[in-house]
């Protein structure tokens, strides 16, 4: 049985205030992680839990992940945006042009985020988050479908997306060119194996894929550190 993606892991300079804004955009209460940090829980089966973990490193550069937040109507974005920049948040400039229909903002942390105008058909039925999108090539697509056990949802000109047969949001990648790395990922999948699952043994399939082991001195601990094909760090838990 493949591994399970139990939550998309922020690295958060103040874990409790970042946790605080997402709930806020978001509507999910704020609850301690049992594994550490501050978690906010999935608001359905399909969906994921947010974590938000310390770390004493500050932002570098553009994130290679962020989400795209759906609206229903006009109206709805700007509530949207509104609610967001209230909660602490901030218009940024990624290079988007002035005639696109999404807004660009960062949080409290500087995580960039988009909030997409309504009648966009590719996010239709994906719910408030929409997709986690990922700067990314087509073989990090290829290699999270198989990791996951999610269908391709997209595969043209290089660009990838997956989905969970549950449904939920999309993870997509956009294809190169790249952004240049400018360190750890703020951003990281952590994956559980099901029902007690052998960990190792789920390394070892992911490592087959195309992952490798990193050191990025965690020292002695109970997860495992790894990278895809691209290089982004991920996490595999202890079995729960």
């Amino acid at each position: 049985m493949t591994c399970q993606l139990f939550a998309i892991t922020f690295d958060a300079n103040e874990p409790g205030r970042l946790a605080e804004f997402w709930s806020g955009v978001l509507g999910r209460e704020v609850s301690d992680d049992p594994l550490g940090g501050v978690a906010l829980r999935p608001d359905d089966d399909a969906g994921f839990r947010l974590r938000f973990l310390p770390t004493g490193t500050e932002k570098v550069g553009q994130n290679r992940s962020h989400f795209d937040l759906t609206s229903t109507s006009l109206e709805d974005q700007r509530q949207t945006v509104a609610r967001a920049l209230e909660l602490g948040a901030r218009h940024v400039d990624v290079g988007q042009r002035p005639d696109e229909g999404h807004v660009v903002l960062a949080d409290p942390d500087g995580n960039e985020f988009c909030v997409i105008e309504p009648g966009n058909n590719f996010l239709a039925g994906c719910g408030f988050i929409g997709a986690l999108a990922c700067d990314g090539t087509q073989e990090v697509g290829y290699f999270w479908s198989e990791a996951l056990g999610w269908p391709l949802v997209w595969d043209q000109d290089q660009e990838t997306a997956i989905r969970s047969p549950l449904g939920g949001p999309k993870i997509t990648w956009g294809g190169p060119p790249l952004m240049p790395r400018t360190g750890k990922q703020r951003l990281h999948f952590d994956l559980v194996t099901p029902d007690g699952g052998d960990q190792q043994a789920e390394v070892d399939r992911l490592l087959s894929l195309g992952a490798t082991r990193i050191d990025i001195g965690q020292g002695d601990v109970s997860w495992v550190v790894m990278a895809d094909p691209d290089g982004n760090e991920f996490c595999v838990l202890a079995p729960r």
